[in-house]
């Protein structure tokens, strides 16, 4: 799936980290990628994907007045369910992906290819916008190549 996914593994084992992933518009695709690579069973805890958003409420904990107001394409949600992944799986590190991979359902205020990636840690919760370009597996593989690369940054910060 991702050629820096081992590396992540590497960089986790050597610390004694763990990670999880909450995702939507990947379908599990960075858990994969992860879990791709021998003796991932050390590092990763587990994956939700919660492609709805009732499954981003009701299994992440996202705030239904989250989503009301800033929809479930959004910073703020990008954060609570890389935080509801974080403490459901009680991994050290969390990242999600939330966005549209098209080729339907954009418009100018919400592009195909506008993705949210938030990263969870004990010291709190960031979450990173990107348009990515092409079609949908295209904006699927790009979302998950950033999240690995996010996921190495904090790791190494750790």
């Amino acid at each position: 799936m991702d050629n820096r996914a081992g590396e992540l593994v590497a960089i986790l084992k050597s610390k004694g980290l763990t990670v999880s992933t909450a995702e939507s518009l990947t379908g599990g695709l960075i858990g994969a990628s992860i879990v791709d690579i021998s003796g991932a069973s050390s590092v990763f805890n587990g994956g939700a994907i919660t492609y709805t958003e009732k499954s981003k409420i009701e299994v992440l904990g996202v705030n239904p007045a989250t989503v009301e107001k800033h929809t479930v394409v959004s910073e703020a949600v990008a954060s609570e369910m890389a935080l509801g992944a974080r403490a459901l799986y009680k991994s050290d590190i969390a990242v999600s992906a939330t966005g549209i991979a098209g080729p339907d359902g954009g418009s100018e205020e919400f592009p195909v290819g506008l993705v949210y990636i938030g990263v969870a840690n004990q010291g709190g919760v960031r979450a990173y916008r990107y348009i990515f370009d092409g079609d949908r597996a295209a904006v699927r593989r790009q979302t998950v190549s950033k999240a690995i690369e996010l996921m190495i940054a904090e790791a190494k910060k750790e």
